[in-house]
């Protein structure tokens, strides 16, 4: 059974975020590339765990807070992602399900314990991420239910979803399931680094049409062509990809289809406090849009209005009621 139809239905790492203010110079000491995510294994986990101070835990993972964001927009939404049966995977699905996003995968029984990202933010607002995946590495095809999927006007996945081996071929079979219901596939990039471990593998599930629409910052468009040049990049994307939604931090964003290019300011903020969840917050917007058949820019506007929420505050779920800002900014009724 299912609650749909839904608006979108998004699949990615369960993970509970362990965030943390801290300087550059820890960085520095713990030998730690500032703005990557970086996997980690339990000991690393653990170290780098019992050295944050005044920690904040919240329920994440990139694909889940732009689920959280579409749920306080309003739309339906749909989630996969494996936890465990254990205290930290009871929390991220009591906090799914109190969102009101739909979610029903199986908990993972006597295997690693549920997923958990180390966020450091420094004085700038950039988050170095450093990640245990645990048991999101358990995703599999049978977790794919393709009921919902069928039900999905977009199935959307992170990603960093490409790391464990079994999560790629369920996303596969995801996509094939959806296209087969005539609906939308997306991937959002994740970061740079994560561009550099799959470039070839993201490459060819655009031009081969696995994957509809595409999410990136200027900085991973970059790096997927390989070229410092955006405009280039820009070009490149509108080849593969029948539709990109690419952010440039301050400087807005744009939504690249094959034959247009429509620019949307940064939406203004009092004060940037942490950009943990800028990019997946973007996309709930950009996503709620979609799915309610909005022109190209309004469904940008409506990114930049969830991104410029999430970076006013620490932690990457909304603390404001996203429908209500997107109605006070003109967007929607």
């Amino acid at each position: 059974m299912t609650n749909g139809p839904f608006d979108v239905l998004c699949i990615g790492n369960a993970i509970v975020d362990v965030l943390s203010r801290t300087e550059e110079d820890f960085l520095v000491t713990e030998n730690l590339d500032k703005g990557a995510m970086m996997l980690v294994d339990t000991d690393r986990s653990e170290y780098l765990y019992a050295k944050m101070q005044n920690r904040i835990e919240s329920s994440g993972g990139s694909a889940g807070n732009t689920a959280a964001g579409l749920a306080s927009l309003g739309a339906n939404t749909a989630y996969f992602g494996k936890v465990a049966d254990d205290a930290l995977g009871a929390t991220f699905q009591n906090d799914m399900r109190a969102l009101g996003v739909h979610y029903q995968t199986s908990m993972l029984v006597g295997g690693a314990p549920t997923a958990r990202c180390m966020i450091m933010i420094t004085p700038d607002g950039e988050r170095t991420m450093n990640t245990y995946l645990g048991a999101t590495q358990e995703l599999t095809v049978d977790d794919m239910d393709p009921a919902i999927i069928r039900a999905a006007e977009i199935t959307y996945m992170e990603g960093y979803l490409w790391d464990p081996a079994n999560a790629k071929l369920a996303f596969r079979r995801a996509a094939e399931i959806s296209h087969s219901a005539g609906k939308q596939t997306a991937i959002t990039l994740s970061d740079s680094f994560c561009v550099g471990r799959f470039r070839a593998e993201f490459l060819e599930l655009l031009k081969s049409g696995t994957i509809d629409i595409v999410f990136a910052n200027d900085a991973e468009l970059k790096s997927l062509y390989q070229t410092d040049d955006l405009n280039v990049a820009v070009e490149a994307v509108r080849s593969d990809a029948k539709l990109a939604a690419v952010t440039m931090g301050e400087d807005g964003s744009m939504a690249i289809s094959k034959d247009e290019t429509h620019h949307s300011r940064a939406y203004p903020i009092s004060s940037l406090e942490d950009t943990t969840g800028a990019g997946d917050l973007y996309a709930s917007g950009f996503l709620y849009g979609l799915a309610k058949k909005m022109p190209l820019k309004s469904c940008a506007d409506l990114g930049g209005v969830a991104a410029a929420e999430i970076i006013q505050h620490i932690g990457p779920r909304p603390a404001q009621d996203l429908k209500k800002l997107a109605i006070e900014a003109g967007l929607i009724s």
